[in-house]
């Protein structure tokens, strides 16, 4: 995994996380639903069924939402490094980096005089 892009790692990551995602979260609907069918009021069974078909729509919303911002990351990587790679390099000229050093020689001298 050294040497892949990292597009495809974020793609990897976001693809783990939703499926942990939707793992706890129908773990969660699970749970409401035997709550719902323990309960001894209709009202009271009602409401843990309605929590856990909100918890569901919740969960497919985020998961929706995180795989999507995923997407636009990868995409927005791998576009900037073809950019990067068909930008051609500029050389600079080197007059700049010879006339530093000759200043700083001749502050030198003037110091030790």
């Amino acid at each position: 995994m050294a040497d892949a892009d990292l597009d495809v790692v974020i793609r990897q990551l976001a693809r783990q996380l939703h499926t942990g995602l939707m793992t706890r979260a129908k773990e969660r609907r699970d749970r409401f639903n035997s709550l719902a069918a323990k309960a001894k009021g209709k009202e009271t069974g009602e409401r843990f069924k309605m929590m856990a078909k909100a918890t569901m729509e919740q969960a497919n919303a985020a998961a929706k939402r995180l795989q999507m911002s995923a997407d636009n990351v990868a995409d927005s990587y791998a576009r900037s490094m073809r950019l990067a790679a068909s930008t051609p390099v500029t050389v600079k000229a080197e007059k700049k980096a010879k006339e530093k050093p000759e200043k700083k020689a001749a502050k030198k001298a003037k110091k030790k005089t």
